[in-house]
């Protein structure tokens, strides 16, 4: 079954051995994309290897510059789940902490559809083909390891709002420089870019679909 299909190739479910998986197909990505579609995909394939074993997060089952599957996580998006129970945002923060430990950031958690809810309730994530994946522990790391949270808080302000507590109200309130030169600079030539050339809307979660 076809997730997406944009210039950066295709992702889909399908069967390996009988398991269900999710497979990325970097030769269909258009031709002048393809070096950076496989750039991307090797940095989600370093994350994944360094998050094996932990719940919530896809296992990397395969990657060869061509072709990267990973495990299928069965769950909602979060625009569509809207999770509004505070055990949901509990997990989630622990399993941040988790990334955060074996020195990755996801780097792009104010997607909604990057955030799955699994028919227990647990959280998930998905997409790591911009992480942080240098493992270095530094001031760098620290900056984006809090924008990482501040983006779940974000999430949180929107569905549980009065579950925040006051320190997690002044994380919100205090953004990092970098995002807030980004958000005057940068991001309206991202926005544009990302829906007139790949046809990324944010909170859809899928790219156009390609004939």
């Amino acid at each position: 079954m076809l997730l997406k299909a944009d210039e950066l190739g295709r992702i889909e479910i399908t069967e390996r051995d009988g398991v269900r998986v999710i497979r990325r197909d970097i030769v269909a990505a258009r031709w002048w994309a393809r070096a950076f579609a496989r750039r991307a995909a090797a940095r989600e394939a370093r994350a994944l290897a360094r998050l094996d074993g932990i719940d919530g997060v896809p296992a990397l089952l395969r990657w060869d510059g061509r072709e990267l599957l990973r495990s299928y996580i069965a769950g909602a998006p979060m625009q569509q789940a809207q999770p509004r129970d505070r055990a949901y945002y509990r997990e989630a923060l622990r399993l941040l902490a988790r990334l955060h430990r074996r020195g990755i950031v996801h780097n792009d958690l104010a997607k909604e559809p990057n955030w799955l809810v699994r028919a227990d309730g647990r959280p998930a994530l998905v997409d790591f083909q911009i992480a942080w994946t240098r493992g270095k522990r530094g001031a760098l790391f620290r900056l984006l390891a809090r924008e990482d949270l501040r983006h779940l808080l974000k999430h949180k302000r929107t569905y549980c709002p009065e579950a925040l507590s006051a320190r997690q109200r002044d994380i919100l309130n205090t953004p990092a420089p970098h995002s807030r030169l980004w958000r005057a600079t940068g991001k309206r030539l991202y926005k544009l870019i990302a829906r007139r050339v790949f046809g990324y809307w944010d909170n859809e979660g899928q790219g156009r679909i390609r004939d």
